[in-house]
């Protein structure tokens, strides 16, 4: 029986309830294939599942980490081995598959049925789950946060048809949904605000962003200007200041709302994949770690200063 290495997660809890251990290796089904990962992301989801924690206040999580329990698993997740993303090579393939073959280089999302697995050596997944080919002339690393960080954004910018010169906010501009959000939104012709901390205003600037805005120093709704549509890529504006910037039709979005009906579709993974081939949106990359090195990843993520995306090199 071979045996890899894998990132587990037992029960709910701090980053140190994360244990690198030896497990056994997966094979594929006749409709699966097994890739070797070579890069995955210490995603803002994966802490929140690590630590039960939706992260929406004290009385909103009061309510929903129960529900949390029932889809993920009330002790621990069912899952053991957490990850959404993965980048990697194809190493094996089931006689059934048809769309893809040894020595493919793709990436994919494991997100969809909370199947997770990434944080691993090798994950098997079906030739129909969210996994695409990736570009040749990308590495690894900039290619695995765009499954969910860059397909979230996508989506749910998709809900407010965003129409050349209107005017859009994005709120918490220098997360990993929001870098992919101003880009996004420029891509789409919008006239884009970004709203960050001091010292991640030049960084949003340089992505597009035709405005920034402070939080700091400033709330956006203390000026006079009003948007067409405001995405809070963190749910954290508070809901009486929704609607103050907001002209009369124009649409909130508000991240953990609006990704409650998203459909993931590898068409759509394929698009923002050209995107990126095009020059028209790029990742940012705050900090790797190796997989032994995941706790620290994770407290990383957990301290909330987190500039785009935290990449796992396996």
């Amino acid at each position: 029986m071979e045996k890899m290495k894998a990132i587990i997660c037992t029960k709910y809890g701090p980053p140190e309830v994360l244990k690198l251990m030896e497990v056994e290796k997966p094979r594929p089904k006749d409709n699966e294939v097994l890739i070797k990962i070579h890069a995955t992301t210490a995603h803002i989801g994966d802490a929140k599942i690590r630590a039960l924690k939706p992260g929406l206040g004290p009385i909103k999580d009061f309510f929903f980490t129960p529900i949390m329990r029932i889809m993920i698993g009330f002790k621990g997740p069912r899952n053991k081995i957490l990850g959404m993303d993965l980048a990697g090579e194809i190493v094996e393939i089931g006689k059934d598959v048809k769309l893809f073959k040894k020595g493919d280089k793709v990436f994919a999302s494991t997100f969809e049925g909370f199947s997770f697995g990434a944080y691993a050596e090798y994950k098997c997944m079906s030739e129909d789950d969210l996994i695409t080919l990736k570009p040749s002339n990308l590495t690894y690393e900039e290619v695995v946060p765009l499954p969910n960080g860059g397909l979230t954004a996508l989506l749910i910018l998709q809900k407010a048809t965003i129409q050349k010169g209107q005017k859009v906010l994005i709120y918490g501009a220098s997360g990993s949904l929001g870098t992919y959000a101003v880009q996004l939104a420029k891509y789409f012709g919008a006239e884009v605000t970004g709203v960050c901390s001091t010292g991640n205003l030049e960084m949003v600037k340089s992505l597009g962003a035709d405005k920034v805005i402070d939080y700091t120093q400033e709330n956006f709704n203390d000026s006079n200007d009003t948007y067409d549509v405001i995405f809070d890529s963190v749910s954290k504006i508070v809901s009486s200041e929704r609607k103050r910037s907001l002209k009369k039709t124009g649409i909130y979005l508000d991240a953990l709302n609006s990704s409650n009906d998203l459909t993931f579709k590898t068409e759509d993974l394929q698009f923002i994949k050209e995107l990126y081939e095009a020059g028209k949106i790029e990742t940012i990359i705050d900090r790797r770690y190796q997989l032994e090195e995941m706790v620290e990843a994770h407290r990383y993520v957990d301290s909330g200063h987190k500039k785009g995306n935290v990449i796992i090199t396996i």
